[in-house]
């Protein structure tokens, strides 16, 4: 407490100033020694060196008092870069949510619209250098008149000035008439050049848009016979123009058409992992130390799922509202990690899924809606306050719970459990198959193939019991005088151990199965389809069955060539 020096109220104390925990902000500022309220002002009350002066720390308080200032400071401006990271990462999440525009043939085509001809400008701007004629140039000289002479209108009687003067009049009429005709002449010559450079610029401008358009059109003749390139290419324009609302998150997706099965495929570039902050924020110890606070894996994991699945999402439905004439038949998606530790892409997320599928799903969800502003996380370990939530609250909902998450999953989407921890995925297909094995299609490129071949068989009225990687089951009824009449149970499958020589067989067993499947049905024959072969005991077996046909690895590719005109890959 400070005392009013004698002969003074307290009212008018005068304030001092000691050395301390402000002195040292001024100098961390900057400001010079000898300052205002500085050491050496009257009035400064400077203990002796290495004692308190009257109300003074001492400088080791003083020390310990900056040194926690400082950090205070340092622990502050770290927190603000992490806020500034989890910011971003909502605005990426918002913008990855955002619908893309159809980038089919309609709305590439060009329009031309002729530009009008500019008026001309008046005659005064055209023609040859040169100024009007002046009559003044043209007059004869007035005679001169006599001494003596009175009346100023008797030159008008000299019959020779009167001549002179008709002539000097017909001569300014001519050149006028000839300086005004070579002015409409120059203007005429001036307006047909412009106007000629006009129709040509217009007409290029026109042939242009039709060039435009009739390459266009021969690239929708193309796409509609579902040629691999004229496909490819259209559907990495949609891809790439549905890249462009984050383009400060390069996530390139290259498409592969397969035409046996009018599948794409396409392979998507996923952010690395680095881009979700590793950190809640920074926050200062007992010890006057700066101390990063991590944020939990299982948030850190969460966020970047969701961020990869808004891609995913995004760019199914690019490959969906381009196809308007309905060339696909299905779409796989692959999510492959390229920054990983051991230089090998990682698949973390693959979505299989047919056209149906795609269409009853509505793709993109609706942009995050956060928290009001000042709401937070109920843990604000790490932050000074939870004012900054309400910007990327929204980060922190459960995975599970994830809207974008919920609907690839739906598509029945296989999604990495744990990012960090390199836990990936077994890819849908693998694209940059020419001639595919049954083994690289997908379980829905597989299913199709298997419904197309019967159908162009004969069997329609196809309803499927069970699906999966490994094959399906179905009942399907052909027509009478058909190749394939009755009611039939389809069970077709492609060997994990491949179709070649040592792969799978199907067994004895595997019959009687089918055998009870089509009694169960009521059906009168079952087909049991396999891209591998027959042990010899199912072969035996099939003989005292007249009602289940066989279908082995060599014939399933035969049907394919002669039903599809297109070849099967033989596995290894």
């Amino acid at each position: 407490m400070q005392y009013a020096p004698e002969g003074q109220s307290d009212g008018t104390a005068a304030a001092t100033l000691q050395p301390g925990f402000l002195a040292s902000l001024f100098r961390d500022l900057g400001a010079g020694e000898g300052g205002a309220d500085g050491p050496g002002e009257p009035g400064a009350t400077d203990g002796p060196e290495g004692e308190d002066g009257p109300g003074g720390l001492g400088e080791a308080a003083e020390d310990e008092v900056a040194a926690r200032g400082r950090a205070a400071v340092l622990s502050h401006q770290r927190t603000a870069a992490v806020r500034a990271e989890h910011e971003h990462l909502a605005d990426l999440l918002r913008r990855a949510a955002l619908p893309v525009s159809a980038m089919d043939f309609e709305s590439q085509l060009r329009s031309y619209r002729p530009r009008p001809f500019p008026a001309a400008g008046g005659a005064e701007d055209l023609g040859p250098d040169g100024p009007e004629p002046r009559w003044e140039d043209f007059a004869p000289p007035v005679p001169a008149q006599p001494e003596g002479a009175d009346g100023a209108g008797r030159p008008l009687l000299d019959s020779g000035y009167q001549r002179e003067l008709a002539q000097a009049r017909l001569r300014h009429q001519r050149a006028l008439r000839e300086w005004r005709a070579g002015r409409a002449a120059a203007a005429d010559d001036a307006a047909s050049a412009e106007r000629r450079a006009h129709e040509a610029l217009e007409e290029a401008r026109a042939r242009a848009v039709r060039e435009y358009n009739d390459s266009l059109e021969e690239c929708r003749r193309a796409y509609r016979l579902a040629e691999p390139a004229a496909v490819e290419s259209l559907l990495e324009r949609a891809l790439a123009a549905a890249e462009g609302a984050t383009q400060d998150l390069p996530a390139p997706c290259r498409a592969v058409f397969r035409p046996l099965t009018r599948t794409a495929v396409l392979d998507l570039d996923l952010p690395p992992l680095a881009l979700v902050p590793s950190l809640d924020g920074y926050r200062l110890t007992t010890e006057d130390t700066v101390e990063p606070v991590p944020r939990p894996l299982a948030d850190r994991a969460n966020d970047y799922l969701r961020l990869v699945a808004r891609l995913a999402l995004r760019a199914l439905q690019a490959a969906d509202a381009v196809d308007t004439d309905e060339i696909l038949a299905g779409v796989v998606l692959n999510g492959w990690l390229r920054d990983t530790p051991s230089g090998a892409p990682l698949c973390l997320l693959s979505v299989d899924a047919d056209r149906d599928a795609l269409a009853r799903t509505r793709l993109l969800p609706a942009a995050d809606e956060g928290p009001e502003e000042g709401e937070g996380r109920e843990d604000g370990e790490g932050r000074e306050d939870g004012a900054y939530e309400g910007v990327y609250g929204g980060l922190y909902a459960d995975a599970e719970q994830d809207e974008a998450l919920v609907r690839l999953r739906e598509l029945s989407a296989a999604v990495s459990p744990d990012p960090y921890g390199l836990a990936g995925v077994e890819p849908g297909a693998e694209a940059g198959m020419t001639v595919p094995t049954a083994e690289d299609l997908s379980a829905h490129e597989f299913a199709h193939l298997v419904r197309e071949l019967l159908t162009r068989g004969g069997l329609g009225e196809w309803s499927v019991r069970l699906r999966g990687s490994a094959g399906l089951v179905a009942t399907a009824v052909g027509q009478e005088g058909s190749a394939l009449p009755g009611r039939w149970v389809v069970w077709a499958s492609r060997p994990r151990g491949g179709s070649g020589p040592d792969g799978a067989e199907v067994t004895a067993t595997e019959l009687r199965t089918l055998a009870e499947a089509v009694r169960e049905e009521g059906a009168e024959r079952g087909l049991r389809l396999t891209t591998g072969r027959f042990a010899e005991a199912a072969l035996d077996l099939a003989a005292e069955l007249p009602q289940i046909h066989l279908v082995d690895g060599d014939g399933v590719r035969e049907l394919t060539e002669t039903q599809l005109g297109m070849r099967l890959g033989v596995g290894g």
